[in-house]
Parts: structure tokens; sequence; C-alpha cells
């Protein structure tokens, strides 16, 4: 990756931020000195840099260097580094939405119920030794021990009370690991798309792993979709809400989406 950025002449300003926290900060404390910001991580490295992007203004450039890699999927961005390196320096960038959940950005996907118990569940010791391994035994830890729970979605005025395994509300296309949040989902379409997981036997959802991955999954009968630019959703007691795939908020969560927020570099096509 620094070859190709050397080759083609480009000052870099390397940072490596201690804490997520830190992320925003450091954009914020270069934006006067560089034309974009590059960031080398996984989905969880872009949602600490998204305050910080957006409050800078200035285009992003993705090398996916972590486990799930979803915001890169969407965008056809390549894995190998230095490729994802050369689509930098090709300059064609894409403005993108963003999400956000009482206000905190999101890229991909923000959720209530079994993700956010993933997250907590995965160590970053697991993420790193196992990889996408890792989140498969996670998953089955937290589908052992998952009961349904109580929650209203609100939105266009309208309020469905509902007993869920999971509310996922999505801004991208891909979460999880390559799941599709919606058959039509797509990054710069200006809205939300939401699902509510309401099975009776959380055995049933181990069954429809393939229908996530096609985003086929709206077609079964427990599974509630609704499509709008704002929601709602309350619960009984506050619980997290995991945002690719950090945790970040708990309810009552309001989530919104920002039209063609952040420009993006892509590859062509």
């Amino acid at each position: 990756m620094r070859a190709r950025f050397d080759a083609a002449a480009v000052e870099r300003h390397e940072v490596a931020p201690a804490g997520r926290e830190d992320v925003a900060a450091a954009i914020l404390a270069h934006r006067g000195d560089v034309d974009a910001v590059v960031v080398a991580g996984g989905d969880g490295s872009l949602n600490a840099a998204a305050p910080g992007l957006v409050a800078a203004e200035l285009p992003l450039g993705i090398i996916p260097l972590g486990t799930a890699n979803d915001l890169a999927r969407t965008l056809a961005i390549p894995s190998d580094p230095a490729a994802a390196a050369d689509v930098v320096l090709a300059g064609r960038t894409r403005a993108l939405d963003l999400g956000s959940v009482n206000g905190r950005p999101f890229f991909n996907v923000a959720s209530i119920g079994l993700s956010a118990e993933l997250a907590r569940t995965l160590t970053t010791a697991e993420k790193r030794r196992w990889g996408r391994l890792g989140y498969a035994t996670a998953g089955l830890r937290v589908l052992a021990r998952a009961r349904p729970f109580h929650a209203r979605i609100t939105h266009a005025g309208v309020t469905d009370e509902v007993h869920t395994l999971q509310i996922a509300v999505g801004n991208g296309r891909h979460y999880g690991g390559g799941n599709v949040v919606a058959r039509d989902a797509a990054v710069d379409d200006g809205r939300l798309d939401l699902y509510s997981l309401e099975f009776g036997s959380v055995w049933r959802l181990a069954l429809m792993l393939n229908a996530f991955r096609r985003g086929a999954h709206g077609a079964a009968r427990e599974v509630r979709t609704l499509t709008g630019t704002a929601f709602e959703v309350t619960t009984r007691r506050p619980r997290s809400v995991n945002a690719d795939g950090e945790l970040i908020t708990k309810t009552p969560a309001h989530f919104r989406v920002h039209p063609a927020t952040l420009r993006v570099f892509v590859p062509p096509g």
C-alpha cells in the first residue's frame, strides 16, 4: 500500500490512534493539511472515523484490513491492500448515505438483539485468532441462549408492537460478513431498510442462513420488513445497539438516513 502511494508521489501523514475514541480527533487535527483520509481497517474503524470524516468534509479511501469488511464489499473495493490503494489513486468517488442512531453515524447496519449480543460475546482476541470462524462459533453461543424481546417500532406515524429476536436497520447493503440487509438495498438510495425477526423458535433462524446471504429473508412470514427515512425503536428496558460491529448506544433508538453525506473512493462500474 505504501509503495503504491510513494510511486504516485503522494505525501502521507500516517496516524495510529490509541483507541476508537481518538480516530475522529486525529482526522480533524489533520484536515487542513490533507486532501483525503485513508482508513486501513475494518468496519469498526470506519465507524469510528465517520464523525471526523463528516466534520472535515474530506473524501474517504478504504484499505479493507478488518474481519468482515462489509462496506468494502458493498463498494467492490478489492481486499488486496495494494489494489485498494490503486482505487484511491484513480480518484473516482461516489457520494454515500450515512445512517445515524441517536445521533451516532453508521455505514452498514445498526441492530438490537442478536447482533448486539454477538458484538458483546465476540472478543477482539477471538476475531484476530479465528477471523470469520470466530463469528460463527460466537453466533452459535448467542443462539443457544437467545430469547425474544418486546419492542415498539414507530415509522411514518404508525407504531407496530413486536415480539422479536432482532431488529436491524440498514443504510448500506452488506453486514455481518456478507449478509444482505434487503434484496434491493443500496448505500446511496436515500432510505433505510428495517427487518424484525419474529420467529417462534430461534433455530428456525438457523435454517434461513442462505436466505440472509441473498437478501431473501423478507419473504418469510416471520420477518417483518419496512422501508423509510426514519424509525424509532423503544423497548421495555434499555437494550444495546450494535452499529457496524460496535456497541455505541442503547434504546430508545432513533434512526435517520442522511443522503449523499460522504464521498468515498470507489472502483469503476
